[in-house]
């Protein structure tokens, strides 16, 4: 296989092209831009279709409509432009229409929007953190399958380092497995038949006449996402069985607190860290039995405390969770601020370590 030195953006969009993506519609919004131009690039090359939308939600509609028509499909933005498509994200995970959401965010302050969502319904998405450009490739192949294997919509969470930084890579295909008869798909085989397919929330097609109705098809669905979350649920932790410390971030971040925490080890502190690879679903018992006996387990995010709620839900013991991270933004607003820095995680740490308050 051949390595090639790669911007992140450019990365992810020959991962995706890879996994088989032929539709991409978006709008230009830093640091999503570089992936939507090298989509636009790329696309026409292997015939598919990029198109630079007038704006998000035309986008995201746009990538419904060709999703249900059973072409793999994915959009993206950062948070911001998101948050315009959540009407569209939920309208595909209550009529199961499969495609990919990139949300190459400028900071880390998305992980309630990926996790809880904007839209109306009993749905989840399924969201993976990665932590640097080659994960992130490997993601990107795995979303598109967990989209066709689930029927959902799902998310990468990015961000500027995954995105801007230039690394040698090996996009190569993966096989994840068989996936179920696509047989959803709106492609025109059943006109005429009296058991033509629709692709609506309200369920009334008449591929199942009379159609389950609203409340079974609903049912369905909230069923379903019970279920995704008791098999896809992903994490890493090292150095968790005898920590008296335990440090949980998430993406980009637990690379800089790995880090720290490989330093802190070899000056004899009993320290360990844990990383949700899928923010949805948690994975809840893997961090309970992972801080089992911990004295300190610190949350280091690079927002006001989000991913939070979610440790405080599963840690062994609630009572000795704190935050150690906070908002951190550049003054272009478009990267992380000073919070990102292996030295500022460090000191962080050891005050908390020792009881003191993080400057």
């Amino acid at each position: 296989m051949t390595r090639e030195l790669l911007e992140g953006s450019a990365a992810i969009a020959a991962a995706a092209i890879t996994a088989g993506c032929r539709f991409f519609a978006g709008y230009p919004m830093s640091p999503f831009t570089g992936l939507l131009e090298s989509m636009s690039r790329e696309l026409p090359s292997v015939g598919g279709v990029c198109v630079n939308a007038e704006s998000e939600i035309e986008g995201a509609n746009m990538v419904l409509g060709a999703a249900a028509a059973g072409t793999r499909s994915a959009t993206g933005s950062c948070g911001q432009g998101i948050a315009l498509m959540q009407e569209t994200i939920a309208e595909a995970a209550l009529n199961e229409t499969p495609f990919v959401v990139f949300n190459m965010a400028r900071n880390q302050q998305d992980y309630f929007q990926c996790t809880r969502g904007g839209g109306w319904g009993d749905y989840r998405t399924i969201t993976l953190a990665p932590k640097d450009v080659t994960e992130a490739v490997e993601h990107t192949q795995l979303l598109f399958h967990l989209a066709e294997l689930h029927r959902a919509p799902v998310i990468l969470y990015g961000d500027p380092l995954i995105a801007q930084t230039r690394i040698s890579v090996t996009v190569a295909p993966r096989d994840y497995g068989p996936l179920p008869a696509r047989d959803w798909v709106l492609d025109g085989t059943g006109g005429g038949t009296g058991r033509s397919r629709q692709v609506w929330t309200w369920a009334m097609g008449k591929a199942t006449d009379p159609g389950p109705g609203p409340d079974r098809h609903w049912r369905a669905v909230a069923d379903k996402f019970d279920a995704i979350a008791g098999v896809e649920a992903r994490f890493e932790q090292a150095y968790v069985d005898d920590a008296e410390t335990v440090v949980v971030a998430f993406g980009t971040a637990a690379l800089f607190v790995e880090y720290v925490v490989e330093e802190l080890r070899a000056e004899g502190h009993r320290i360990g860290w844990f990383r949700p690879v899928s923010l949805w679903p948690f994975p809840g018992e893997a961090l309970a039995a992972a801080t089992t006996g911990a004295r300190r387990v610190l949350v280091f995010e690079l927002n006001a405390g989000q991913m939070l709620d979610d440790v405080r839900i599963h840690a062994a013991d609630r009572s000795v969770v704190r935050f150690i991270g906070g908002v951190s933004i550049a003054e272009s607003g478009l990267a992380y601020g000073d919070l990102m820095d292996a030295p500022v995680i460090r000191d962080r740490i050891l005050a908390a370590l020792t009881g003191g308050v993080p400057a």
